[in-house]
């Protein structure tokens, strides 16, 4: 019987074809464990806007702007390359990380944001919120179009302050892998609520007020700034129930009218203390001395809540947690 057998031509060709074989496994095998590990390397997540996003599981070079998320952001140790220094309250210890940190490229603020900035921090994640939301697109064109931005900003007027936030914090967990450190600040938070919402009293009558360059001005229900949300989450009565806006020195009403509304208690932010050149009255003495209000309950009474002093600049969860914190303190007294 005749043995098959292979000449020196054809084994050639047969080893040539196993390599082709080998190399093209090889070359699948490198492709998917490339696309593993790029699976591996990010996180979608979905943002505050409603949109999805692929982000890094780990970025080197973050870039955040608003400012409800750097108190977080700065005590979970998250470095920053780029950010609205200008923005931030150089006086709190939590975010000193940031503030004095001259490696962070300073963005400036939101009125004349510096663009180069963001693009000379080549980021590959930007967090962008609150006041710089206007800017999202100006960001977007200042980065490789592959970077992507994530909507960390709020809606004040929902009339769901508290589930907002809720979103926000949950969101910065999974983006930074830190689902219990976020945790933690929502339950710290819905204590904070749940003992101010049983404290209150709905028959006392509440007013919120902005002070901002020597004026006494209004917070109306829900649209307020800083105090109107306040209403929603603890079903406040308002002695005075005109609309507002959420004009961030408060709305021009007479100091008569808040008078006349006949306040029980009053809740009150001073923009001042946060942004102010110290060359106006602050809120107390601003309250404590005006003849319009000396006969009001709340004035009378001494039940008058100032909010911290860096609440203009700093209205995140944290704030909030305080303030819900103090006024269950003062309406258990």
């Amino acid at each position: 019987m005749k043995k098959l057998g292979l000449n020196r031509t054809g084994l050639a060709a047969l080893i040539a074809v196993g390599a082709l074989g080998l190399n093209a496994c090889g070359s699948a095998d490198a492709e998917n464990a490339d696309t593993a590990s790029d699976s591996d390397s990010a996180v979608e997540v979905t943002d505050m806007a409603g949109d999805t996003h692929e982000v890094p599981a780990d970025p080197s070079s973050v870039i955040a702007t608003d400012n409800r998320i750097f108190r977080t952001l700065a005590d979970w140790d998250i470095d920053l390359s780029a950010a609205p220094v200008d923005l931030m309250d150089d006086g709190m210890e939590e975010t000193k990380k940031y503030t004095d940190n001259d490696d962070i490229l300073n963005i400036g603020n939101h009125r004349e944001p510096d663009m180069e900035m963001v693009t000379a921090a080549e980021p590959d994640l930007v967090l962008n919120g609150q006041r710089f939301s206007q800017h999202g697109a100006d960001i977007a064109k200042a980065i490789d179009d592959n970077v992507p931005i994530v909507d960390t900003n709020i809606e004040t007027e929902t009339g769901e302050i508290d589930q907002e936030f809720r979103d926000q914090i949950s969101l910065l967990g999974e983006v930074f892998d830190r689902e219990d450190d976020a945790d933690a600040l929502i339950s710290e938070f819905d204590e904070a609520l749940d003992r101010a919402q049983e404290a209150y009293d709905s028959d006392m009558t509440v007013s919120g007020l902005v002070t901002s360059g020597g004026d006494i001005n209004y917070a109306a229900p829900t649209t307020g700034r800083a105090v109107g949300p306040l209403y929603d989450i603890l079903d406040l009565t308002p002695a005075l129930d005109d609309e507002g806006s959420s004009d961030h020195q408060g709305d021009d009403i007479s100091v008569e009218a808040i008078a006349d509304a006949n306040p029980e208690y009053l809740i009150v932010m001073d923009r001042d203390a946060a942004v102010g050149d110290g060359t106006s009255s602050g809120a107390k003495e601003l309250i404590e001395e005006s003849e319009a209000l000396q006969d009001v309950p709340a004035v009378e009474n001494d039940n008058v809540y100032y909010m911290p002093a860096d609440f203009y600049l700093a209205e995140d969860i944290q704030n909030y947690t305080t303030v819900l914190n103090d006024l269950a303190d003062e309406w258990s007294k």
